[in-house]
């Protein structure tokens, strides 16, 4: 698993997966594949994935979205933690690496539950918002940091009142507290995380868990 920005003892965040963590024969295959291809650092670890799991079942969540897909583990998670009519809208640019994500979807007999669009996702938010402001439950972002403020905002308007947006790599491996760092991504998460703490449309709690995961409950 990767360890993130936070620096857990190896034994101790293996012990703690083994205990604290419930993953399905298929979730752990998919983490297996995801770990040998390129930029397989981007999956999500199996505690975030429990963890949204449990944040989904407390929202009583039935719409989910999901900007930045991957191979697919993290709409997995989600998707079991549905509700028979739950549905989850992912958006992501790859044909390639959903591919994996749509075989193991379907292994968990969980395809039925998500919706997967592919394009640019500001345009695929641009078009839901219309029909759809208020109408999610939950939403996870976690795909091209210089775009996260836009993505952020218009989740904002189509989770309803209580409805949570949580936000991946936040802590981006400790780079955000590294002014030596000013890349474009760098400065780009330092950045919607001052302007998230002053942002009152919210309650917040950034959570160290894997890379940092802020969660944001519309007010």
């Amino acid at each position: 698993m990767a360890r993130g920005a936070i620096d857990t003892p190896a034994r101790l965040a293996d012990y703690f997966v083994a205990v604290g963590v419930r993953e399905t024969a298929v979730q752990r295959r998919l983490r297996a594949v995801t770990r040998k291809i390129p930029f397989g650092g981007m999956q999500i670890g199996p505690e975030q994935g429990a963890l949204m799991q449990q944040l989904v079942r407390a929202l009583g969540a039935r719409r989910c979205i999901e900007v930045g897909t991957f191979t697919g583990y993290s709409a997995l998670a989600v998707a079991l933690a549905l509700p028979p009519g739950g549905r989850i809208l992912c958006c992501d640019l790859s044909e390639e690496w959903t591919a994996i994500a749509r075989k193991y979807w379907a292994l968990a007999s969980v395809s039925g539950k998500i919706q997967l669009k592919l394009g640019p996702a500001l345009s695929t938010l641009d078009e839901l918002l219309p029909r759809s402001k208020g109408k999610f439950d939950f939403a996870f972002i976690d795909a091209d940091k210089a775009n996260y403020q836009a993505y952020f905002e218009r989740c904002l308007k189509l989770v309803r009142r209580g409805g949570m947006i949580a936000i991946d790599n936040t802590l981006w491996h400790g780079r955000v507290i590294d002014r030596r760092d000013q890349t474009v991504d760098t400065r780009a998460i330092r950045a919607f995380n001052l302007r998230l703490h002053r942002d009152r449309r919210v309650d917040l709690a950034l959570v160290p868990v894997g890379d940092g995961l802020t969660l944001a409950v519309k007010r």
